[in-house]
């Protein structure tokens, strides 16, 4: 399957939208886990906004680590506590929101073999989608696939395990989807090899945090102004580039972006 095209933009705030090319139009995609001021998961689906959901981070794994989630205070990963967000789980999908979980973000994940990338892929499997472990980390909700947001380790291996991650969703008769969120700077200095293997949905592109190709010129220094400013620049872009991402949901209900955006997606 081919990668789909994506162009994005910044505030300086770090919201970041992220308009992906040759989508369905009215989808808004939105990270949320990392700030715990950002209301429930309920809450977020509930705003009718999002057609995506991207759960951040699992941001430890590979290298013979115990994987273990970082929801930032949302919810205690050590006693099982991430396990009640099951219920609003579903809810979300029930609205017909896809919800993803986001490997990756900070340090601490690091990917050592093909070997390494198999039991990564089997317990992502078994964890978080169609399989069947004793310690699930939602409990018994069924994500609807795996999001790929890489900015340490080695940019060796990624795409071995999109390769299995990939073959364990012919297992099973619901689609799994594979999303990928890389540097502007082309090719991605982490994930670049494994998007060239074409199993990738989407492709969300940070064009952040990177001066050669980030957009800051002229861009309002704060999200209260940035809504009515930048939106008037990108409405024209918007029938080009759809759906739209956002990072993140905190930011996102601070500035009223989405809802700004919503009829033009």
């Amino acid at each position: 399957m081919a990668i789909k095209s994506a162009i994005s933009f910044a505030f300086i705030s770090s919201l970041i939208l992220v308009l992906v090319s040759g989508t369905n139009a009215g989808d808004i995609a939105i990270y949320r886990g990392q700030n715990r001021n950002e209301g429930t998961l309920a809450e977020t689906c509930a705003t009718g906004n999002y057609g995506f959901v991207n759960l951040a981070f699992l941001p430890t794994f590979g290298n013979g680590q115990t994987p273990m989630i970082n929801l930032a205070g949302h919810c205690d990963p050590y006693s099982n506590g991430c396990t009640n967000l099951s219920s609003d789980i579903r809810s979300c999908q029930a609205k017909g929101i896809k919800v993803m979980l986001s490997i990756g973000g900070g340090a601490g994940y690091y990917l050592a073999s093909s070997h390494d990338d198999r039991q990564v892929a089997t317990y992502l499997w078994n964890n978080f989608l169609g399989g069947q472990s004793v310690s699930r980390s939602f409990g018994n909700a069924i994500l609807d696939g795996i999001d790929f947001n890489i900015k340490g380790g080695t940019n060796q291996h990624w795409d071995d395990l999109a390769r299995y991650r990939f073959g364990y969703s012919k297992h099973g008769d619901t689609k799994v989807y594979l999303t990928a969120a890389p540097q502007c700077p082309f090719p991605d200095a982490w994930v670049g090899g494994a998007l060239k293997i074409g199993l990738f949905y989407y492709v969300w592109v940070q064009f952040y945090n990177n001066p050669t190709c980030q957009c800051t010129a002229g861009l309002p220094a704060s999200p209260e102004a940035a809504v009515a400013d930048l939106s008037l620049y990108l409405i024209s872009l918007l029938k080009y580039f759809l759906p739209s991402m956002l990072w993140s949901r905190y930011y996102d209900d601070q500035s009223g972006y989405s809802s700004a955006i919503k009829s033009y997606v």
